[in-house]
């Protein structure tokens, strides 16, 4: 089999009459796939995220970074902070993810930023085994406490250690979870970690999470 180098594409993704965009980068035998949640008012063009998923793509993962909401759907306020709708649409995507040739037979797991968060956690709880890792940077875990119970995902919350009351909010999250879990504060560091180095140590610990906790080997693709 002749490997390809990586591949990298624009993606549109139908969900219940909505289409949904997204970049989806998948580097040469990938170790699996990260799809991210994003927090409300932001987008796969959040430069956060970005920069989050070129170091994880740099550590051999592929990355799907989508639009929860469509650009009419933004607009609405309410619906940036609709758990439940989040939700449904990273599940959907998910399944669309285990639809496709290029991605179906790798790991998956989710990075959630902010609200984000709530949604991969809660995305976590419905598939079960089949979420192999969660990362949820300066996340409202809040938003998820009923259904964290039924995360097994091994989960990694970090936090920046100048957000009191998002801390909080993790620590009680980190005492509902069941599963492999870890609760990491940034020393220094706001709700959107944007102090010299901060990012970089979140792209880091996050990368080196997935990398422990992805079971399934490398695999070849022809992409």
């Amino acid at each position: 089999m002749i490997v390809q180098d990586e591949l990298r594409k624009n993606v549109s993704i139908k969900v219940d009459g909505a289409i949904l965009k997204g970049h989806l980068a998948i580097p040469k035998n990938p170790a699996g796939l990260v799809i991210f949640s994003h927090g409300s008012g932001s987008s796969r063009l959040s430069p956060r995220n970005n920069y989050v998923a070129e170091v994880l793509q740099k550590k051999g993962m592929a990355t799907l970074l989508f639009d929860l909401l469509t650009e009419d759907e933004d607009r609405n306020y309410d619906k940036r902070f609709d758990i439940n709708l989040l939700t449904t649409r990273l599940i959907a995507v998910t399944l669309w993810v285990q639809q496709q040739e290029d991605t179906e037979k790798l790991a998956v797991g989710y990075f959630g930023a902010s609200t984000g968060a709530a949604s991969a956690l809660r995305a976590a709880a419905f598939y079960g085994k089949d979420i192999k890792a969660v990362v949820s940077r300066g996340g409202r875990p809040d938003l998820a406490y009923d259904e964290l119970y039924k995360v097994i995902a091994p989960t990694l919350l970090i936090v920046g250690g100048r957000d009191d009351v998002v801390i909080e909010l993790n620590e009680t999250a980190y005492r509902k979870l069941s599963a492999t879990r870890k609760l990491e504060i940034i020393p220094g560091a706001t709700h959107l970690f944007a102090e010299p180095g901060k990012l970089q140590e979140v792209a880091q610990i996050s990368a080196d999470w997935f990398s422990n906790h992805f079971l399934n080997k490398k695999i070849e693709t022809n992409v």
